[in-house]
């Protein structure tokens, strides 16, 4: 049915940071053998291209540049590991993480043309035998027609508290208040900019995950893949 890479299949999976969404889309992706496109990874790393190469937050034209020429590559060496993430041949995948690059990039995503200019290049992820989309506007404005569309939230406290585990699993110090307050912050400036909003897409399905375990939120994922046809 799905012939050619732009029409095939896509499951679009969008919500607020530290909602889970990248841990469920790479499940996802490796359940049903598909495609995998972290698009938060894409304005993270426009952010952390900015700072290496000196180029100012508020210089939108060479922001676009920087997006539509990044040297960029995602790696999957171990399915129980985050993707790889390759900038300019230099492993980034721990340097797009940090507190201050997410805050740079909600930033560089609230430009209409730093947007533009990554858009072709979220399309061409989409290939056979599909893409699984993870983002804040994968099902509103990236990928529109995608045959399964979901949002998935968690409250703001539940988002500090996963973020702040995240930290202390790796050793590194945190405050739990802070993080709240970026949280609400970053989660004020993405619902209220001016291009591709986050909101949940017109058929999405929303998730409300605060009360729930990954293993539960992935079940409940697929189980809305299967009635649409995209998981046996």
């Amino acid at each position: 049915m799905h012939n050619s890479p732009e029409n095939s299949p896509v499951i679009t999976i969008d919500g607020p940071g530290g909602s889970g969404k990248g841990t469920i889309a790479q499940r996802v992706a490796q359940s049903l053998n598909w495609h995998l496109l972290d698009s938060g990874a894409l304005y993270r790393l426009v952010a952390l291209a900015a700072s290496n190469h000196g180029v100012s937050f508020d210089n939108e034209e060479s922001l676009k540049i920087l997006a539509e020429n990044m040297d960029v590559q995602f790696l999957v060496d171990d399915p129980d590991q985050p993707i790889k993430v390759i900038l300019e041949g230099d492993v980034v995948t721990k340097d797009i993480r940090t507190e201050e690059v997410g805050r740079n990039a909600s930033i560089v995503a609230a430009l209409p043309s730093v947007r533009q200019g990554l858009l072709q290049r979220q399309h061409d992820f989409r290939d056979n035998p599909g893409l699984v989309a993870d983002g804040r506007d994968m099902g509103t404005v990236v990928f529109p027609d995608a045959e399964l569309k979901i949002y998935l939230t968690a409250s703001s406290q539940e988002r500090a508290e996963r973020r702040f585990k995240q930290l202390q699993d790796k050793g590194m110090s945190a405050n739990l208040a802070d993080l709240q307050a970026a949280i609400q912050s970053r989660d004020e400036q993405d619902t209220n900019r001016s291009v591709a909003p986050l909101v949940p897409a017109n058929g999405a399905i929303i998730i409300d995950s605060t009360d729930m375990s990954i293993d539960e939120v992935f079940t409940e994922l697929m189980n809305h893949a299967r009635s649409v046809g995209l998981a046996k």
